[in-house]
């Protein structure tokens, strides 16, 4: 009996060791997710300046400049990769009208405006790359024997990899 005992409590503390490796890797997932967050607004949040100053050097349609506005609101509200995708869209629609103005690249405003979204998206593409390592290994761990099991016991559920459909790397020179 008391082997049975000993084999039951090791079991037990296999369990919890490998449960709670199991949420040490969701919660590097999350906390990637969220640095991520942190990059896109701070991209977002350049965007109105970005638009105010090509407003000043284009006659870029009015329409586009608050479609990309709405997006930017919606994506403040949902934080989904559907909102985030569209808004990238428009946002490399608005870099490629800035990158045909030579007369915007010219203005100080606008030099600075590039030096901060050259820098927010190398941080963003370095956050996605540390998002979806963190995703690759938390996705393994919980299909891989034994861990399947306890995932499908608890519930775990795989997360998807980040990736914007159609989104071409951004090389933002001006």
């Amino acid at each position: 009996m008391p082997i049975v005992f000993f084999i039951l409590i090791i079991l037990l503390i296999l369990i919890i060791l490998l449960y709670n490796h199991l949420i040490h890797l969701r919660n590097n997932v999350h906390q990637a997710r969220s640095v991520i967050d942190v990059y896109l607004q701070q991209r977002f949040d350049l965007i109105p300046n970005l638009v105010e100053v090509t407003k000043e050097y284009s006659h870029y349609e009015s329409s586009v400049l608050e479609h990309i506005t709405e997006l930017r609101t919606s994506f403040q509200k949902d934080k989904n990769i559907e909102a985030c995708k569209e808004l990238n869209s428009q946002y490399f629609n608005l870099i490629a009208l800035v990158e045909d103005n030579p007369n915007l690249k010219a203005s100080e405003q606008f030099i600075n405006l590039q030096k901060s979204l050259v820098k927010v998206e190398s941080e963003l593409q370095a956050a996605r790359r540390l998002y979806n390592n963190n995703v690759t290994k938390f996705n393994t761990q919980i299909t891989i024997f034994p861990n399947n099991l306890l995932a499908r016991l608890f519930h775990f559920q795989e997360f998807s990899l980040f990736s914007l459909d159609g989104e071409k790397e951004v090389n933002i020179k001006f």
